[in-house]
């Protein structure tokens, strides 16, 4: 709803159950979401083996001018061109065994977006956290050059210094993207660390699409007895170890059925998963999938406190 033409109000509610049959170590679902300062999360249903929440993911307001736009509220923050992980997306970026996610999820935030050119903007953003003792603040340049889309972005996050980059554009019939960041804590280099994401991606038929991306995290072991399991529980990492691959083929039989298969492996300690989804779009307002999703590893590894599960998803959207 609108109540002039340049202002807007957007509100996305929504309304998650989540079932297991079985007793899980590691449950995706209840990250901390550390970009949101309030809670606006409530259960309806709090078992062992059933959850039920309902929760408010966006909800901010929008006003738009000739030369940009200023969001303020609960809203989508998503840079990076990475399909599978994106290093320099620092607002909640999506775990890629976490089944369950729709979309990524919304920070509390004040954006403002500058329109320099056609191909051309500058995004300010402040993200107070921690009652407004520990702010989280960026801004990322975007541009285009011979059909290559690229943007350099810098900030202040976690307390840490951050400064990165992503690209996007085509290598021969394939795309090629890619982003990198360097995280310095400036009390202590030593801590300083790197990550990067390197992918291709092609659409081979007009059903056929397939994707590969390697990733490295500096900020992760290379042991698993140096795995920093409470910081995945508590929502300030994705991911434990430090070098990874994902691949993935998406066949699409008709407009409103496709089946992916999907692999992603931990190649430090060689743990990962395999998954696949059949995904069936039943109207204009409503989609079903289902798919699995088998962890692999020994004791210890990181995929190892995953659990292997079948799953069944309904959306309906009002």
């Amino acid at each position: 709803f609108k109540f002039q033409h340049e202002s807007s109000i957007y509100l996305e509610y929504e309304i998650s159950t989540f079932f297991h049959s079985a007793k899980l170590f590691f449950n995706p679902n209840e990250i901390t979401l550390r970009r949101q300062l309030y809670k606006l999360k409530w259960n309806l249903i709090n078992e062992q083996n059933i959850k039920a929440y309902h929760f408010v993911d966006r909800f901010y307001f929008r006003k738009d001018f000739d030369f940009g736009n200023l969001i303020i509220g609960r809203q989508r923050i998503s840079w990076g061109t990475g399909r599978i992980w994106n290093p320099t997306d620092l607002f909640n970026p999506i775990n890629p065994a976490d089944f369950s996610k729709i979309e990524k999820d919304g920070a509390d935030a004040l954006t403002m977006k500058i329109y320099l050119g056609n191909f051309t903007d500058l995004h300010f953003v402040f993200n107070p956290n921690d009652k407004f003792k520990n702010n989280n603040f960026g801004f990322r340049l975007r541009s285009n050059l011979r059909k290559i889309d690229f943007s350099f972005m810098s900030g202040i996050f976690d307390k840490r210094a951050i400064a990165g980059f992503d690209f996007a554009g085509n290598f021969f019939n394939a795309g090629i993207r890619g982003e990198a960041i360097i995280s310095a804590d400036l009390k202590n280099l030593n801590s300083n660390f790197t990550k990067f994401v390197l992918g291709f991606d092609n659409q081979f038929t007009k059903g056929l699409y397939a994707l590969i991306e390697y990733y490295f995290n500096g900020e992760g072991k290379t042991k698993k007895e140096e795995y920093e399991i409470e910081r995945l529980i508590k929502g300030e990492i994705l991911n434990l170890s430090k070098n990874y691959v994902y691949s993935s083929v998406i066949y699409n039989f008709n407009p409103i059925l496709s089946l992916s298969l999907s692999a992603n492996k931990n190649l430090n300690d060689k743990s990962g998963f395999i998954s696949s989804l059949i995904h069936c779009s039943l109207s204009d307002n409503s989609e079903l999938g289902l798919g699995v999703i088998l962890f692999f590893g020994d004791s210890g590894d990181e995929y190892w406190y995953y659990s292997t599960s079948v799953f069944l998803k309904i959306q309906l959207f009002f």
